[in-house]
């Protein structure tokens, strides 16, 4: 895979991220009920992120949690094999506005999966969708409420999101699956 282009840098990310966080207290009209939830692994670390600008807004640290939705997934025939976790984390959801967090909105699939993880524990108020990079393509019926960036992509191309915890810096690169 050959990355082609730099779509943001740490800077660019870091505005996008305060301006979802901004975005999600003002359509919730605070932090009351909130509870952020990162897919793993990228989305975990965008959702801490979130939360520590949400605490740096209002001053309320909201919870934040991480879900591997490796189980949940309709694919897991074409992935590599991969150990799943004898317990699966329980996060108290029911009757909070849970906010999923993601690294990239492509075909809807992992956020079906993180759906379904999400009611298996309990009943939410509302779920809503925060992603970083919106790259269409969607084979399910799936919105995200807060995007950072829109980047319409062909087939070929893929959105690679670096993190510093993981990656060892902060970007998003658009990158060549021919290459």
């Amino acid at each position: 895979m050959e990355c082609k282009a730099q779509l943001m840098d740490e800077a660019a990310m870091r505005r996008a991220l305060m301006r979802i966080a901004h975005e999600i207290t003002e359509k919730n009209r605070g932090t009351r009920g909130l509870l952020l939830v990162g897919i793993e692994r990228r989305g975990a670390d965008l959702a801490a992120r979130i939360r520590d600008n949400i605490e740096a807004i209002e001053g309320v640290r909201v919870p934040c949690e991480s879900l591997d939705v490796h189980a949940y997934r309709d694919d897991l025939d074409r992935l590599p094999p991969r150990p799943i976790p004898s317990e699966t984390p329980h996060i108290d959801v029911t009757g909070k506005k849970v906010i999923l967090i993601d690294d990239v909105l492509y075909t809807g699939r992992t956020v079906r999966a993180a759906i379904e993880a999400i009611f298996s524990m309990g009943r939410p108020s509302a779920i809503q969708l925060a992603i970083l990079v919106d790259r269409g393509h969607r084979e399910l019926p799936i919105r995200a409420d807060f995007v950072g960036k829109n980047v319409p992509t062909s087939h070929t191309e893929s959105i690679d999101v670096r993190v510093q915890r993981i990656d060892g810096e902060s970007a998003v690169m658009l990158c060549d699956n021919n290459g």
